[in-house]
């Protein structure tokens, strides 16, 4: 079975077990390592793995195609994308200052962009001016050297900001979680319509159990993929990504993602779906 899920430290420690042939009666995997914007991109062409990791935000545009998966993904709280800046507004916390900002961003079709539209909407007088979109590990280094006036991050980042004199403007994961009561949708699993999905979420879920059961097992892999990453910040990535959704979604998992999509739909970010295609 073909799967595509990111090198990122949560995605290997969750898939570790399954990509090693550790999951009784699990086929093997053939395993493509590419960013979510990249696999935002296969979904909606159609064209990608029986399996894959996309944003939750991509998710309307792909769900005639695919189906949502109640684990394996990235969904929690205190774990928000973060807008940056360089600090030099008279008060670093004012939204106002992206009133007619250029604000770089990972993706326009992720998460971390869309709960940004949905809290700027609310947030920016007047709106942000220009949207630039870049690889996320370069976004820091321009919001630092003045190339954009504020920065769009996730991942990794938010453990690391400090080192390039950044300013935190805003938690989207914080913003969300006080609006809504709700945790945090990040990154989706999806399986192709007609497969057994009832069975590929049932070894998922055994990957995740052999990850927390062994945690051990994974440090190699999960180095591996993370190249450059020092230990202790993967290890707080893993910690912070892989929790109780990441093994079932359950009601507040759902109520999440639709809160999410139905919002964004209201706001004319997202086409108009059926919600009752995400169950």
């Amino acid at each position: 079975m073909r799967i595509a899920y990111s090198p990122c430290p949560n995605d290997t420690f969750v898939f570790h077990a399954w990509a090693h042939g550790l999951i009784a009666g699990a086929p093997e995997l053939d395993v493509t390592y590419a960013d979510i914007d990249i696999t935002n991109y296969l979904a909606l062409q159609g064209e990608g793995p029986e399996v894959m990791k996309i944003s939750y935000a991509a998710l309307p545009w792909v769900l005639d195609k695919y189906e949502l998966l109640p684990c394996g993904g990235a969904l929690g709280r205190g774990c928000g994308p973060l807008v940056l800046t360089a600090g030099k507004a008279a008060d670093p916390k004012d939204p106002a200052q992206l009133s007619g900002a250029v604000v770089a961003v990972p993706s326009e079709r992720s998460t971390a962009y869309l709960l940004f539209r949905l809290w700027a909407a609310k947030h920016v007088p007047g709106g942000v001016g220009q949207i630039v979109v870049m690889p996320f590990h370069e976004i820091m280094p321009a919001v630092q050297s003045g190339q954009v006036d504020a920065g769009l991050v996730i991942h990794e980042a938010r453990f690391t900001y400090g080192s390039y004199g950044l300013s935190l403007l805003e938690d989207m994961g914080s913003w969300w979680e006080s609006d809504t009561g709700l945790p945090i949708p990040l990154g989706a699993i999806i399986a192709r319509r007609g497969l057994d999905t009832k069975a590929i979420a049932g070894w998922i879920r055994a990957s995740v159990d052999y990850a927390w059961t062994h945690p051990e097992a994974s440090r190699d892999y999960v180095r591996q993929h993370a190249q450059e990453m020092d230990p202790e910040v993967a290890k707080a990535h893993i910690e912070l990504y892989v929790n109780a959704f990441t093994a079932d979604l359950g009601d507040d998992g759902y109520a999440a993602v639709e809160s999410l999509l139905s919002r964004a739909m209201d706001e004319g970010i997202v086409p108009a779906f059926d919600l009752a295609k995400l169950r």
